[in-house]
């Protein structure tokens, strides 16, 4: 099987590592066709596990025009090639972009260099990588199925998703609030399927936290409040910091920050002028060894999660269940998939893009060890009973198998 990524491997994206290597190790071969090549500086040691090939597709056609130009001679020869340039026009009617021209002929290279024995393609994200899906499954006469997450959901015009949905074998998605969302669009509301992410608990083992007495009074023992992301706008983390900004000065506590991201010179700068900078570590991107490390050394997780101008939202970020899984009490907001797995017994939940009623659900957590302990045993529970990624393996697969079975 082909599986189609925006980039690998990336750091951001270990719940797509995980369920790579569990199909590997459920007996499926699977060949990586990556649309980017790799800009983190560092990796996961589940990318090292992964045995798959990787094949870098063009990522813009002028720096390869050789390759793009063999790919279309070699795609020309295909029976569905003429179906995929119909395909592709009316695409490009509606959508006149670079990406969108780029997307066809990355698919076309796909195409060419096709994998010896490859009977399936799988994309993850219903967005760029679907399209280059799309055009591949057309052009070769294979089959294609997709999983969904949250930006390409959310970012994509609803002609699209509809096309998409009508054309793939089925598809999965990680939350509620996408599952339902894209069931209203399809034709078939039967062919789109709920599958939470979960974890892989043996890299999160369970963690006894110590019961804390520390209310954030003393300077020599700070609170340490941790968040883990990229610095993008949909992170929230300028509500986090004007929030940290607002909690009275009598309170100690220190910030975490772990990420790279391309705000992150700005949020750096915001923090300067909120005058908490001397508070701040900013750790950068780390592997997952260290961010592990973190969790059970900090004492409470913070992660403002928003809806961006353009529909860009989180689903449910893997980093506040990773989070829960070792006891920590998070304190996040009302979107997506979110409110799915956090309620009032388990975590701290409030309306986005309010500083102020973050500030307040941080002062909760930090002068309240007890309910620190009592929200942190009972995340860590929902998780380990509910969230093991072994779980949505065996959907997978059971779609992967239902599907093969019936061809």
């Amino acid at each position: 099987m082909v599986v189609v990524l925006k980039g690998y491997p990336r750091l951001s994206e270990t719940f797509i590592a995980q369920e790579l290597l569990g199909l590997e190790k459920a007996g499926i071969e699977l060949v990586i066709a990556s649309l980017r090549h790799p800009t983190d500086s560092a990796h996961h040691a589940v990318h090292d596990e992964i045995q798959a090939g990787v094949i870098y597709l063009p990522e813009y056609i002028h720096q390869s025009p050789l390759r793009v130009l063999r790919g279309l001679i070699g795609s020309l020869r295909m029976p569905g090639f003429a179906r995929a340039c119909k395909q592709f026009s009316k695409d490009l009617a509606r959508d006149r972009s670079r990406n969108r021209i780029r997307r066809f002929a990355q698919a076309a290279v796909l195409a060419s260099e096709w994998p010896e024995g490859a009977q399936w393609l799988h994309a993850h994200f219903i967005h760029t990588p679907a399209s280059v899906t799309a055009y591949t499954s057309i052009i070769k006469g294979i089959p294609w199925t997709v999983s969904a997450h949250a930006k390409d959901i959310w970012t994509s015009p609803d002609w699209e998703l509809r096309e998409k949905l009508r054309h793939a074998q089925w598809a999965v998605t990680c939350t509620r609030f996408g599952h339902q969302h894209l069931q209203s669009l399809a034709a078939d509301a039967s062919g789109v399927h709920l599958s939470y992410h979960g974890l892989d608990l043996s890299r999160f083992p369970p963690f006894d936290r110590a019961k804390s007495s520390n209310v954030g009074l003393d300077v020599d023992n700070p609170i340490v409040i941790l968040s883990v992301g990229r610095a993008v706008e949909k992170k929230g983390f300028d509500i986090l910091l004007r929030a940290l900004a607002a909690l009275h000065e009598s309170l100690q506590w220190r910030f975490v920050h772990i990420g790279g991201g391309t705000e992150l010179l700005k949020l750096q700068a915001l923090a300067k002028q909120l005058l908490i900078e001397d508070r701040i570590a900013w750790l950068g991107a780390i592997n997952q060894t260290e961010v592990l490390a973190n969790y059970q050394k900090a004492d409470v997780f913070a992660l403002a999660c928003r809806v961006t101008a353009d529909g860009d939202r989180d689903g449910l970020p893997n980093v506040l269940l990773e989070a829960a899984s070792q006891g920590m009490t998070c304190v996040s907001t009302k979107i997506s998939g979110i409110p799915e797995f956090f309620d009032d017994h388990n975590g701290l939940i409030v309306d986005p893009e309010d500083p102020d009623r973050f500030a307040a659900a941080l002062v909760q957590a930090i002068e309240s060890p007890e309910l620190r302990d009592q929200l942190g045993k009972m995340a860590q529970e929902k998780v380990r009973s509910a969230f093991d990624y072994h779980t949505s393996i065996a959907q997978l697969l059971g779609l992967f198998e239902q599907q093969w079975n019936r061809g």
